[in-house]
Formats: C-alpha cells, sequence, structure tokens
C-alpha cells in the first residue's frame, strides 16, 4: 500500500528534468555539497563520517541495501527543489492533480440512498485548490489521514457532487482500505 504523502511526492519527481545520480558516490558527494559537510550526511543516514568519505573519494561502491534506500530517498527528497517547487506551484494555480485510486469509498447520505461503502477504482481530475491543500498539508507535516480527507472533500465535490450539479445533499466521504493511490501532475 502507498501513502498519500509518498504519492504525491512521486508525482512531483516525474517533473525532475535531470536523471537523479545512480551510483553511491555520486548520491553521496550530492548530499555532501547539499548539507555542507560530511559530518551532517553521516548523522542523516546514521553512518560514521569515515565511511561518508569512503564513499566520496569512491573507495566504497556498493553500500547496504538498507543505506542504499536511505541514500536514494534522501537524495530524491532534495533534488532538484526549484524544479520541484514550480511543479507544484503549477498545479495548485492552473493544472490541478490526477488523483489515481482503489479504495473502499462511501458516504453519508440522507435515509434511502445507497451509501454503503463499496471498493471502488477512480481516476478523478481535481482541481487546483485541492492540489494546494494537498501540498500546503503535506509541507506543514500532515498525517496519511489528514491528506486522505482533504482528497476525500475534493471527491466529493468532482465526483460525487460534480460541481453542485447533482447530490446536494451528500455530507461526507469516507475513504478508507486504500488499497492503491497514484498522483498525476
Amino acid at each position: 500500500m502507498s501513502t498519500f504523502g509518498d504519492g504525491l511526492d512521486a508525482a512531483v519527481q516525474k517533473s525532475f528534468t535531470r536523471p537523479v545520480p545512480r551510483s553511491a558516490g555520486a548520491q553521496m558527494r550530492y548530499l555532501v555539497k547539499r548539507l555542507k559537510g560530511t559530518r551532517a550526511v553521516a548523522d542523516l543516514l546514521r553512518i560514521s563520517q569515515r565511511t561518508v568519505e569512503r564513499y566520496v573519494k569512491d573507495q566504497i561502491k556498493k553500500p547496504r541495501p538498507d543505506l542504499a534506500a536511505r541514500l536514494d530517498h534522501e537524495v530524491r527528497k532534495r533534488w532538484q527543489p526549484q524544479v520541484r517547487a514550480r511543479a507544484r506551484r503549477r498545479a495548485a494555480t492552473t493544472d490541478g492533480i490526477v488523483i489515481d485510486t482503489r479504495a473502499r469509498i462511501g458516504y453519508t447520505a440522507p435515509v434511502g440512498s445507497t451509501d454503503d461503502a463499496r471498493i471502488r477504482h477512480l481516476t478523478v481530475a481535481l482541481p487546483p485548490q485541492y492540489a494546494a491543500r494537498l501540498f500546503d498539508a503535506q509541507q506543514a507535516g500532515a498525517s496519511d489521514r489528514q491528506l486522505q480527507e482533504i482528497a476525500a472533500e475534493g471527491l466529493k465535490e468532482v465526483y460525487f457532487q460534480d460541481a453542485g450539479r447533482r447530490a446536494g445533499s451528500l455530507e461526507e466521504v469516507r475513504f478508507t482500505d486504500v488499497e492503491q493511490v497514484a498522483f498525476e501532475l
């Protein structure tokens, strides 16, 4: 199961204009440059400063799998910050964001409607204000549950209510049991 925060990060990473460094040495050199020193990188990756220095000099070429994953994650998190910011800004102001999810989705509605939650596979283009809310909440450190609630509000407005043209009495959309979620800018 992927999380909403990871999905948002992956969508932004698709806008990168240059490839992310692949070798451990190149990734380590990039982090040393961004964090301005080997001590900060060592603390970030939970390894010794000497080990960082050895990767920088290409004396060690192949990291352990757990270190390789942490290294790749930290590099991707910091790679091309201006391109990342521009993609977020464009999605939040003009383009919006597309959510593709398979989850149990139900809603609260007046008596007599079929509001039982069921597994649905939806691909919905959310307007820019929801992209802005999702990115702002993510930057503020919102939990995955809070990001789900924002996405559920967007699905309620765009998919279920069709921007006010139907299901006006719909009160709340429940978004649970997320099997997969992906975003596209």
